[in-house]
Formats: structure tokens, C-alpha cells, sequence
């Protein structure tokens, strides 16, 4: 890669080494963060689109990303780690084969302490802990995708040079099926074949060290990264010590950078063995822990806030600040989640009730309530700050598959009504020859068409400024009241009367209360108290 007159100057340590001049330039702080910026597509003439494409607007957020300081530090120690490996390791040095000798005997001895130059090198590593939801994963992501993975040289050598690779961390903490996930990420960076030659369960985990770390060398490895970090407290007998003690060679006597990411509950491995801890700060161990209620925060909210797709526009309270912030307790995925489901939550409400959709520190309880139940644990340690506690269940995966289920369920719904009911946002029935609204709910709840059709139209009579969710209850009252049934066509009505039970119709209000202080909305109270069932779409 050419450097153009507007990138800085190289340093002479940078200038003549191929791997380090061959790499984009670093990056200022502003361009850093435009860089990493990833804000959504958003247009507000959207807001007018029908719900089931406005459903699929939100879904935009899930890509969302804000840099906050914290990313642009982690940027700025990630550009000079790379580069800094990269000092002791010129290819036009003596060193630089002397390493690769080094490599060869480690490879027939079995053993990373084989060799006989033990060129000194300049690599560091450090570890990224933080909660779940932070950002590490996202935030490291998009710095690697500013470099090229892979760089091809010609000259003065044929050389493919690999500047990252990111693996997983065993689930075992197992060197050897770390060992593995490096043959197999290096195949797919190069289309290589070095698995099939390496990677076989047979070979002993020695010889696979030597080979990785021998790999490494000859592809000029810029930097490992290995996330979720924290499976190696789960790793039994001599893996855990084992596995890191592996990395702590790749950086002292390999030279490879190595960064280390995980959550709140990989610090355990760093804080029991100072000689870890000491790795792993090399540039420095960062903890990156849940925003507090300040700037960063109120900063990533006001930007967070712009993307409503909701019809009416919502402005920001401290209210609702207030509300967002004790609901995903500063954790930024959750904030984003609640975000996205109050939004899909209104808009819902809108559909079936003929109601505005905006935005109040309410809904976002209710939202909470509904869907956050899933990561309740996880909630609960760290609103009482319950650091063994969040070390346990810091992991939102459960939440990521709630919300993606949540989206799947809830968009055919929207497009059943959509298509069956073309003027549902009116709530009234149409003009002569339109469908009733009403009539295509009571179908989609299970009632037949011959029997909805002379409902709705009972209670059009009855109620003629009801609203769509109180029209649902009269049918229900009806339905269980026999004496106002429709009778049906060719049947006279008995001439015994049957005493009837009242269900009062007033005590629909009443019971919508009583579930609003259990945290119900309207539709859940009456779903509750079996007036109304909850909708059914698609197959059952």
C-alpha cells in the first residue's frame, strides 16, 4: 500500500520494514472515530412506511455502534501493539532468519524453549476484560477490518505475510484445540491446506505448539487475538496454566503480540498469577466496566435517540434517561435491545388498538418486564453491584436469541393484518365495500368469519366510539353472555329463559388497573382474566 502525501511521516524503525510499511497509516484520534463510527441507515419520511417495513428499519440497530473513548484508546494500543511487534521481526535482518531457524529445531525438539539465537523481541500483550455488552468484541472487529488481513510480497521476497488472526478460546481451555482453531482460521485467511497437515488429533500437543508457533513465524503473524478468554476458568486439571503459560511464550520467545479478550470473569485468571497479571499488562489491562450514569452515557443515549421509527416522534425526557438507564443498568447491548423491543412494542399496540405510537418511561418499564426477564440474574447482580454474582451470569447470547425470536414472531403478524385488513389504522370500519378491522382481529384470534361478521357489527352498533381493544372485550362479554349471542339462521329461541350471570362490562377498567400494578399492559390484563385470548397467526 502506497503512501500518499497526506499520511504522516514513517518513523525510521517503521520506514524500513516491509511488514510495518506495507500497513495503512495510523489513524488520529478524528479519523479513528469516524472509522468505527457505524450508525444506522435512517430516513424520517420512514417513519411513514407501513409497520411491517418500519420492523424491519429497526432492525438496523442491532449493527449500531457509537465509539466512546474507551474505543478509541483501545484503537490507538491496538495500532501500536501491531507495530511495535513488528520492530524486532525485519524480514531484511539476520533476525528475522534466525527466528525462523530457531523455528525449525523447535519443531524437530518439540519444545518452545529450543533454540539456539534467542533473538530479543518487542511484542507485548494485554488483556480487555469488561461486561458483557461493552462493546470488546464489536470495538476489535472494526479495528481489524481497517487492515488487510493478508499482504502478498514479491519482493525482495515471496512471502505472504498474515497481519491478524482472531480465535475463540477453547471451551475446555485445551492448547491443543487451540492449536487447531489456528490451522484452521489460517487456512480460511490463506487457502491454505495447513490443518489437514498439522491439525491432526493424533499429533501430540508439543509438537502442535511448535508448529503453531513456527506458522506464525513464517506468516509474519501481526497480532493473535484470542476472545472470550473467561472459558478458561471453566478448563480442569493443568489446561487453564497450560494454555496461558502457551501464550505467554508466544510473546516472550515467539515475539507474536498476543491480546486476550473476556469478560468480568476472566479477571480471576490474571489476578491469581502475577506473572499473568504483569503479561498482561504489557500495554496495559483494560476493564472496561458499565458506563455510570455521566457524560459517555448521556452522549451514546442523545445519539441512540435520533433513530425512532415510530410515527410520532418521541422526545427525550430525563424521565425516560432516567428509566433507560435503570433498566439496562449502563450496559450498552441491553440499552440498544430495550431500544429496539419498546419501539416494536408500540408499534404493535398501534396496530391492534388504533393508538399513537410514542414513546414514555412506562412503556420502557413494561418492555423491560416483558423481555428482560431472560437475563434477570444477570440484571439483578448488577444492580446491586454484586461483583461474584456478575462474573457468573455476564452473558447477553440468551438475550440476542429472545430478541431475534421476538423480531421472527412478531413480522408475519404484522404482514397477516397488513394484507387482510387494509384500513385497520383507522379503526373503524371502512366506507361501503371496505373490510372491517374488527372482523379480520376476531378471525385471526380463531372466530369463524360467519360468526365475527355479525359480532362486529353488534358491537360497532353498540359501542360506535369504542376503541379497537374495547370492541375485542364487548365481543368477549358477548361470547360468554348467550342470551346476546346471534342466534343462528332456521333456529327459533327457546322459549324457557335460562337465568343469566352479568358480567359487567365496567369491570373491564377495573381489571386493566389491577394488571397495570402488577406491570400488565391493557391486552396481557384482559388475556389474563380470560375475556380475550392473545392472537394466533400462521400455523398453530
Amino acid at each position: 500500500m502506497a503512501s500518499s502525501p497526506t499520511d504522516p511521516p514513517l518513523l525510521p524503525e517503521f520506514r524500513d520494514n516491509p511488514f510495518i510499511n506495507r500497513l495503512p497509516p495510523q489513524l488520529s484520534q478524528r479519523n479513528a472515530w469516524q472509522f468505527l463510527s457505524d450508525p444506522p441507515e435512517f430516513n424520517p419520511e420512514e417513519r411513514t412506511y407501513p409497520i411491517q417495513l418500519r420492523m424491519n428499519c429497526l432492525y438496523r440497530l442491532r449493527r449500531f455502534f457509537e465509539p466512546l473513548e474507551h474505543h478509541l484508546r483501545l484503537e490507538s494500543a491496538f495500532s501500536t501493539l501491531l507495530r511495535q511487534g513488528y520492530v524486532s521481526r525485519n524480514p531484511l535482518q539476520s533476525d528475522y532468519i534466525w527466528r525462523l531457524q530457531d523455528g525449525h529445531e523447535r519443531i524437530l525438539a518439540r519444545d518452545l524453549s529450543a533454540g539456539r539465537h534467542y533473538v530479543g523481541g518487542t511484542a507485548e500483550g494485554f488483556a480487555l476484560i469488561g461486561a458483557s455488552g461493552a462493546g470488546k468484541s464489536t470495538a476489535i472487529n472494526r479495528i481489524l477490518s481497517y487492515y488487510p488481513q493478508v499482504v502478498t510480497h514479491d519482493e525482495p521476497f515471496s512471502l505472504q505475510q498474515v497481519v491478524w488472526l482472531k480465535l475463540d478460546c477453547p471451551h475446555q481451555g485445551s492448547p491443543k484445540q487451540l492449536c487447531m482453531h489456528f490451522f484452521q482460521e489460517l487456512d480460511l485467511a490463506l487457502g491454505a491446506r495447513t490443518f489437514a497437515q498439522f491439525g491432526k488429533t493424533r499429533n501430540p500437543v508439543d509438537l502442535m505448539m511448535a508448529q503453531m508457533a513456527q506458522l506464525a513465524n513464517r506468516h509474519a503473524l501481526g497480532v493473535l487475538i484470542i476472545d472470550e478468554i473467561q472459558h478458561l476458568t471453566l478448563a480442569k486439571g493443568v489446561g487453564r496454566d497450560a494454555l496461558l503459560n502457551f501464550l505467554v511464550t508466544l510473546i516472550n520467545t515467539i515475539g507474536i503480540p498476543v491480546i486476550m479478550i473476556g469478560t468480568m470473569g476472566a479477571l480471576s485468571l490474571f489476578q491469581d498469577d502475577f506473572r499473568q497479571a504483569r503479561r498482561a499488562s504489557g500495554i496495559g489491562c483494560a476493564v472496561w466496566e458499565r458506563l455510570r450514569p455521566e457524560s459517555a452515557w448521556d452522549h451514546f443515549v442523545d445519539v441512540l435517540w435520533k433513530y425512532q421509527w415510530t410515527r410520532q416522534e418521541t422526545p427525550l425526557t430525563d424521565e425516560i434517561r432516567y428509566v433507560l438507564y435503570e433498566e439496562s443498568q449502563g450496559v450498552i447491548d441491553v440499552l440498544i435491545k430495550l431500544f429496539m423491543l419498546a419501539q416494536l412494542q408500540v408499534m404493535e399496540q398501534s396496530a391492534f388498538r388504533n393508538t399513537p405510537e410514542v414513546m414514555d418511561a412506562r412503556l420502557f418499564r413494561e418492555t423491560s418486564a416483558r423481555h428482560l426477564k431472560i437475563i434477570e440474574p444477570m440484571m439483578r447482580a448488577l444492580k446491586t453491584n454484586n461483583q461474584r454474582e456478575i462474573s457468573k451470569y455476564d452473558d447477553l447470547r440468551p438475550l440476542d436469541s429472545h430478541v431475534s425470536q421476538v423480531f421472527q414472531n412478531v413480522m408475519p403478524q404484522m404482514e397477516t393484518i397488513s394484507l387482510s385488513m387494509p384500513d385497520f389504522d383507522s379503526g373503524k370500519g371502512g366506507e361501503s365495500g371496505d373490510v372491517d378491522p374488527l372482523i379480520g382481529v376476531l378471525v385471526q384470534a380463531g372466530l369463524a368469519t360467519d360468526l365475527a361478521t355479525p359480532m362486529a357489527a353488534k358491537v360497532r352498533a353498540l359501542h360506535p366510539d369504542a376503541s379497537m381493544l374495547e370492541l375485542i372485550g364487548f365481543v368477549s362479554v358477548l361470547l360468554q353472555d348467550p342470551g346476546n349471542a346471534v342466534p343462528r339462521k332456521g333456529k327459533r329461541p327457546s322459549g324457557k329463559q335460562v337465568p343469566r350471570k352479568p358480567l359487567a362490562v365496567s369491570r373491564i377498567s377495573d381489571m386493566v388497573r389491577e394488571g397495570q400494578e402488577v406491570g400488565r399492559n391493557a391486552e396481557e390484563s384482559l388475556i389474563a382474566a380470560g375475556l380475550i385470548r392473545r392472537p394466533q397467526f400462521g400455523p398453530g
